[in-house]
């Protein structure tokens, strides 16, 4: 891993496409409606029955305000009193879920989201712990994966305590940019001192990881004032750095809309950005996992990935793929087994499903032998950057050049153009082309042309 990227601006200017982030394999995209509850209670009897190790993922959508770059589900207010009858409705379905569910499953993994989490009062984090542990098997001894989101303009050293009293241990914290012009754009002020505050508050607490959050491509953007961000951040020593791409869509995403294009980085100082961060980020002693993600070599995500055991689902990269992951809350999505479910994305059809006492599955799929398949194949290439031919043939039963003949005169075209390198028995993503992974998932995606890509973002 020590040669784990290597930057190739004719490679990206070629491959640099849109296409899905693969957080799941078929993606959301292909969710339809044929799917509700009782598809859901199936999934959970079959857990039930396996005893198979939970991750909760509890969506928090309220924010007190909104940056205009967001895409996530979310409701601005500043009224705190709005997350009390949400919360009502949140614990009818952790009790509605859990009754279907055996005692005896750990939770191994714990996700609260947003919005902005600690947009929650105090008492109101102890009260939704409290009824999370009587209805499920939350493990009490910090063993388990339990991260929440934090925007340090909501969170204080009290909150950080409160946190890990109630057994948090992992901290995911929004920054973007520290640049005051960029923070305007966006309608996002928020200082390096209230940042290092909340991450000096985690450390003495001894929160196990940190990671930060930054955007490259938003209005105001330069290769030069980014870098300076950057360089921040690595002073503040995070365990991980997600390093995403700002997607402006506007025509789908209504606060995007404040933003003025004319201010957006051109494509090529966004790549300059990228390359810059890489080099940074490198220079500093991250690895580069995939997909924006970099972590410190004693990070479990690097670990995991050096040992051939990373996976990903809806919450990105992880070490509890294992896991059957329930989705609570607004918009929050289940992947249970072969199935995929999706709450209401409508809070106020979400909450008038649980005061009806049913449970607001709204969409959803249920993966065929094809789709497990093709999820296996992707799942390694972009948690591994390889991918053996032979244990896909012997956990599928199939010929892999046979099953995917009519792939091969792409793959052999991302070999020559030195993305991958390709022989009779196994793929491997080279240095230059792990940028580009999600373009090599790509290719195995059947239903990528049918959907069209411009609901996706691009790769770089």
């Amino acid at each position: 891993m020590l040669d784990a990227i290597r930057w190739d601006t004719d490679l990206i200017r070629r491959y640099d496409l849109a296409g899905p982030r693969y957080t799941s394999y078929p993606t959301a995209v292909q969710f339809n409606s044929q799917i509700g509850t009782f598809d859901l209670f199936h999934a959970l009897r079959d857990s039930r029955k396996a005893l198979r190790p939970l991750s909760l993922y509890v969506h928090i959508p309220f924010c007190a305000n909104i940056c205009y770059y967001c895409a996530c589900n979310k409701v601005i207010t500043k009224d705190r009193g709005r997350a009390l009858p949400y919360l009502q409705r949140l614990e009818q379905e952790i009790a509605l879920i859990a009754c279907h569910l055996d005692p005896a499953q750990k939770v191994e993994q714990l996700h609260f989201g947003g919005g902005t989490p600690t947009f929650l009062s105090h008492d109101e984090l102890r009260q939704l712990m409290a009824h999370l542990r009587k209805h499920f098997n939350l493990l009490d001894d910090d063993s388990g994966d339990y991260g929440i989101e934090i925007d340090p303009r909501e969170a204080d050293w009290s909150t950080m305590g409160l946190l890990r009293e109630l057994g948090f241990n992992r901290v995911s914290i929004g920054l973007q940019d520290l640049d005051p012009a960029v923070q305007r754009a966006v309608n996002r002020l928020q200082s390096l001192e209230e940042t290092r505050a909340v991450i000096d508050a985690a450390r003495t607490l001894q929160f196990r990881s940190i990671n930060i959050d930054l955007i490259y491509g938003l209005p105001k953007q330069t290769p030069e004032n980014f870098a300076r961000t950057v360089e921040e951040v690595i002073s503040l020593q995070p365990d991980r750095l997600s390093v995403f791409n700002y997607a402006h869509l506007p025509e789908r995403f209504m606060p995007q809309r404040r933003i003025n294009g004319n201010e957006l980085p051109t494509p090529a100082q966004k790549l300059d950005m990228l390359q810059r961060t890489i080099e940074q980020l490198t220079a500093a002693g991250y690895r580069y996992i995939g997909m924006d993600h970099f972590a410190l070599p004693d990070d479990d995500l690097a670990i995991a990935q050096e040992e051939s055991t990373l996976q990903r689902n809806f919450q990105g990269y992880t070490t509890h793929g294992h896991c059957d992951l329930i989705g609570l809350g607004v918009s929050a999505i289940s992947q249970i087994g072969d199935l995929y479910c999706q709450n209401s994305s409508d809070l106020n059809q979400y909450q008038n499903a649980l005061a009806s006492t049913q449970l607001a599955t709204s969409r959803g799929l249920l993966c065929n032998a094809d789709d497990r398949l093709r999820r296996a194949v992707i799942q390694q290439l972009i948690c591994n950057f390889s991918l053996e031919f032979a244990e896909i043939e012997r956990a599928f039963n199939i010929d892999f050049q046979g099953y995917f003949g009519e792939l091969w005169p792409q793959l052999q075209a991302m070999a020559e153009d030195g993305l991958i390198e390709l022989d009779s028995d196994r793929i491997n993503v080279l240095p230059a082309g792990r940028l580009l992974v999600r373009s090599v998932c790509m290719v195995f995606d059947a239903y990528l042309e049918q959907h069209g890509r411009q609901r996706f973002s691009r790769v770089i």
